[in-house]
């Protein structure tokens, strides 16, 4: 009876042996830590601005530019395979869509104006809002906003797992193993830090001693920009002796959306941080481009450069938040307003080579 008592007792613990390595073998492989590898890659910054931040975490390779400029491209992120990156922020139109707001999956329309990636590297915080505090968790947003992408980080690692293209390039920047969102994210951030765009005739004229990269409208242009008694834009749209953003990478409240009464649409910022002076507050967009981003605004409600020259003139919309900087302009005389307009366009940088859509693979 002990002998069989005993062999029963060892079958079963051979038995539960059994189904722990079973079990354990079952197990998905643990993600590995989303570190690039590979050839380390420069990014220079073009005449006019400055160095671009590069996080520690996510050094530039030329294998996370390339999958990245690949993923950007590929509408396979998005649910139905009908929606990429660039469907709103595409190069033919500034990288942005030249709607007045973006549509994702089945057409169905956001709420706000796509802004351009252009120089999006050089922003403390992402979205008009600034929910995102950097472009590689901006690159989360998109993909599970039911509007936009509508699907789901895991989802989009199940697909990508499942194409052997990829795997192969994951594995040239990320190593081998599982692949992860940490790892899609990092790569299209690293792709968007290379759509650095400067070298426009202003700096040319500005920070190259060129005098005649500007016409002359372009030059009074500039000093209405700069002049805290014309314009005044420099006091949000910054410009340094040595570098440009034409951002203060702050958030300012225009009265854009409100009516009559003041009441705003949408609040902006507040909805990040519930501060009662965040309220109809949107960061400042960097001018440089700007021509080629059309319709402006967050709500992208101003369809030219003339009517977004002109709702300055007229000191914005009046509502309880309204930013202490905004005075009617009302005294500049239309050559004057001309002239800003001048300035504006001549803020077209050059475009950097390689971030147009990849050869299919």
């Amino acid at each position: 009876m002990v002998v069989r008592n005993g062999l029963i007792f060892g079958a079963a613990m051979a038995a539960l042996v059994v189904v722990i390595w079973w079990s354990r073998s079952r197990q998905p492989e643990p993600p590995r830590p989303a570190v690039p590898v590979g050839t380390p890659f420069p990014i220079a910054a073009p005449l006019g601005l400055p160095p671009v931040p590069i996080p520690a975490d996510n050094p530039p390779t030329a294998e996370t530019i390339a999958l990245g400029r690949r993923l950007y491209y590929d509408p396979m992120l998005s649910v139905d395979n009908t929606v990429s990156c660039a469907t709103c922020h595409h190069p033919d139109h500034g990288f942005s869509d030249g709607k007045p707001v973006s549509e994702g999956v089945r057409g169905k329309k956001g709420g706000r104006n796509s802004p351009t990636v252009f120089n999006s590297a050089y922003y403390t915080v992402q979205f008009w809002d600034g929910r995102a505090p950097s472009l590689e968790k901006q690159a989360e947003g998109p993909m599970q906003n039911p509007i936009e992408m509508a699907h789901t980080l895991e989802g989009a690692e199940s697909r990508l797992m499942a194409d052997p293209g990829y795997r192969a390039a994951f594995e040239r920047a990320f190593g081998p193993g599982r692949i992860t969102y940490a790892m899609v994210e990092k790569a299209i951030a690293s792709f968007e830090r290379t759509v650095i765009s400067g070298d426009s005739p202003f700096d040319r004229f500005f920070y190259g001693g060129d005098k005649d990269a500007l016409t002359a409208g372009g030059k009074r242009g500039l000093e209405i920009f700069r002049d805290p008694k014309k314009g005044n834009c420099a006091a949000c749209h910054t410009l340094e002796d040595q570098q440009a953003l034409f951002s203060d990478n702050k958030f300012h409240n225009l009265g854009i959306g409100a009516d009559p009464q003041g009441n705003l649409k949408d609040l902006g910022r507040y909805e990040v941080t519930k501060q009662e002076s965040d309220k109809g507050a949107f960061k400042t967009p960097s001018l440089r481009n700007v021509a080629l981003t059309a319709p402006y605004m967050h709500d992208g409600s101003l369809p030219t450069l003339q009517s977004v020259i002109d709702f300055y003139v007229a000191g914005g919309n009046s509502n309880p938040n309204l930013d202490k900087e905004m005075k009617p302009l009302d005294f500049l005389s239309f050559s004057e307003r001309a002239d800003l307009l001048a300035f504006l366009i001549s803020l077209t940088g050059k475009m950097p080579p390689d971030v147009g859509p990849p050869q299919p693979q």
